[in-house]
């Protein structure tokens, strides 16, 4: 199952998410890593994503403080087939591990795709992504217009935002560059603001969370206990699939009423959640985490499955007691 990239080009209709594979930093002394990772199994985590057929890899300076990007260099550096994401506007202090605050000087983010560059061990970074959910229109335009400058230049493939808020996804139609948008989507927020948005564009949708931070990957149970320096502990104010360390009750309650659609077909609850996705959006890109070669495997095997079927997306509609979109909002 393919789609079209921000490019035209066809590729897997998954990509992999490198997040996790950051390993820890912080931000003000709290965590926002997923903890400890072991840097062999991360390598050999995309080399098996790779070796599957994806192409599409999502990261962002800010993961690991650069760490995510370093390891992305090592194993795709030497396949130019591979298109590397990476985001900009969150300053980071590798050696420390740290993220050093907000960047919006279009000079400083300039430098700092310098610095990706090196450390993806390329001459383009394919595609740049704001990292700044919600910065005013405004500040955001002195940034695309940088963008186009390196998009023209060959330095950036092409670029978009992350974020939650549909004015943004789809602003300064006039950049040309301006090919894709990353935005969360899953069976538990089905985010039809920001698709109506995006109806009628050209701008490829990436799909971030879209297993709900790990709930939809069928591992974390009720009692589960998360580590501390796992940002899904965190009392982060947009964290809601989490709650005190653990699942949050509302949506395991959900998860529950639906497990039994989602799995349909002999699907893992993880592959249900993808199909999921792929049934409501033709167009879409989910990039989920993964850790190990095993979870790579699993998430591969998912786009051999396909869609979910109509009568399982019609019983889901019914079950899920979602609650309302509401306002748009940093998720």
């Amino acid at each position: 199952m393919q789609r079209q990239d921000w490019t035209g080009a066809p590729v897997p209709a998954l990509g992999m998410g490198c997040w996790a594979i950051g390993g820890p930093f912080s931000l003000e002394g709290r965590p926002v890593g997923w903890g400890e990772t072991d840097d062999a199994v991360s390598r050999a985590t995309i080399a098996a994503a790779y070796e599957a057929g994806l192409r599409v890899f999502d990261s962002a300076q800010a993961y690991g403080a650069g760490h995510s990007e370093a390891l992305l260099g090592e194993v795709l550096g030497d396949k130019p087939d591979a298109r590397v994401v990476t985001k900009i506007g969150l300053g980071i202090d590798p050696a420390r591990r740290e993220l050093t605050g907000v960047v919006t000087d279009p000079d400083a983010i300039r430098d700092s795709l310098e610095a990706s560059l090196r450390r993806l061990r390329r001459d383009q970074v394919d595609l740049v992504l704001l990292h700044l959910n919600d910065l005013p229109l405004d500040q955001a335009a002195p940034i695309f217009d940088m963008l186009q400058g390196l998009h023209d230049a060959g330095r950036v493939g092409a670029y978009g935002w992350s974020t939650d808020f549909p004015d943004r996804a789809a602003a300064f139609p006039e950049h040309v560059g301006f090919r894709a948008v990353e935005l969360a989507m899953n069976v538990f927020f089905r985010g039809d603001k920001i698709s109506d948005a995006l109806d009628g564009s050209e701008r490829v949708p990436l799909i971030r969370s879209p297993l709900a931070m790990g709930l939809l990957a069928g591992r974390i149970g009720a009692t589960t206990v998360l580590a501390e320096d796992d940002v899904r502990a965190s009392d982060a104010g947009w964290m809601q699939y989490f709650k005190d360390g653990r699942a949050n009750p509302a949506y395991v309650a959900r998860l529950e009423a639906v497990r039994e659609c989602l799995t349909v077909g002999g699907r893992s609850l993880a592959q249900g959640a993808l199909a999921w996705l792929w049934a409501r959006s033709p167009r879409c890109i989910p990039v989920p985490g993964m850790r190990t070669p095993e979870q790579a495997a699993e998430l591969v095997a998912a786009l051999d499955l396909g869609p979910l079927p109509q009568a399982q997306m019609e019983e889901i509609e019914k079950l899920m007691d979602r609650p309302e979109e509401g306002e748009p909002r940093a998720r």
